[in-house]
């Protein structure tokens, strides 16, 4: 008798609360992206979601044992890959933040570097977010680098929300480069699944009343606790007609809107397709 595992049981519930293809979201639908991040080591939950049931857009760490495997992984899933790129935070232990983080003694070459070869080692990306980060992302210096790297390759940004004195938007903005912002984060350390179908309701309140929102969750010690909480969200969703997509949907919709604006998308990870 073959043992059911959680991801076999998240994929049946999947099946069951997923909306039928049939059903085509109009253009009055609300949108939602779901980023989970932390994705390129061996841990919890990335098995769930890497299964593509859930359309989530994953965040994936560079340098990492996994970080090109699972990208390839995703994208091959017909999920949308972006970078988590580690930034320096305020406070915290340096292991937190994964090798070859950015960091505030890096020099405007040095950061270069470090972005291009995130980009290089995960592969399919079309965007990039921040793990940590709270001391870089007010920091104009390198995030001017940083950004410049993300425009030349065609790439989005979203600011995980880490500081509310981040420069990123700002930045983004004057650079005409696709950006957007965390509005809630769905899980933490210690979440259940019902707090994670909590914070799904917040979200979608968030997108109820802005015409979108971007809900931020992790793979990790409750990877799979996550992955339940969202799963168990997908057909209220439905009911109050709100679509998840990929961030780039929501992104672009967003840029699309000001004319000024002539940033091209990338077109990185669309070769396989």
């Amino acid at each position: 008798m073959i043992k059911p595992t959680i991801p076999l049981i998240l994929s049946i519930i999947a099946t069951i609360l997923l909306p039928s293809p049939s059903i085509a979201a109009s253009e009055d639908w609300k949108k939602v992206a779901i980023v989970i991040d932390d994705f390129g080591g061996d841990v919890k939950g990335v098995d769930s979601f890497l299964k593509g049931d859930i359309p989530i857009t994953v965040a994936v760490m560079p340098f990492l044992e996994y970080s090109t495997e699972q990208a390839e992984q995703a994208h091959h899933a017909g999920l949308e890959v972006i970078i988590h790129m580690p930034l320096e935070p305020k406070k915290g232990k340096a292991s937190w933040l994964g090798p070859k983080g950015i960091t505030s003694d890096l020099s405007d070459a040095e950061v270069r570097s470090r972005v291009e070869e995130a980009i290089e080692d995960v592969p399919h990306a079309v965007g990039l977010n921040n793990h940590m980060g709270s001391k870089i992302v007010e920091d104009e210096r390198i995030m001017n680098v940083i950004l410049d790297v993300v425009r030349e390759h065609g790439l989005y940004v979203i600011d995980s929300g880490t500081s509310n004195k981040s420069v990123i938007s700002k930045l983004a903005e004057l650079k005409n480069i696709p950006h957007s912002t965390r509005d809630v984060f769905l899980d933490d350390t210690l979440s259940s699944r019902q707090h994670v179908f909590k914070q799904m309701q917040v979200l979608q309140k968030v997108a109820s009343n802005d015409g979108n929102a971007i809900g931020i969750g992790h793979v990790g010690i409750k990877g799979d606790e996550t992955a339940a909480g969202i799963l168990s969200s997908l057909r209220e969703f439905e009911k109050n007609k709100i679509k998840i997509v990929p961030a780039s949907h929501i992104i672009d919709t967003e840029i699309d809107q000001d004319p000024t604006h002539f940033w091209t998308p990338t077109t990185r990870g669309k070769e396989d397709k």
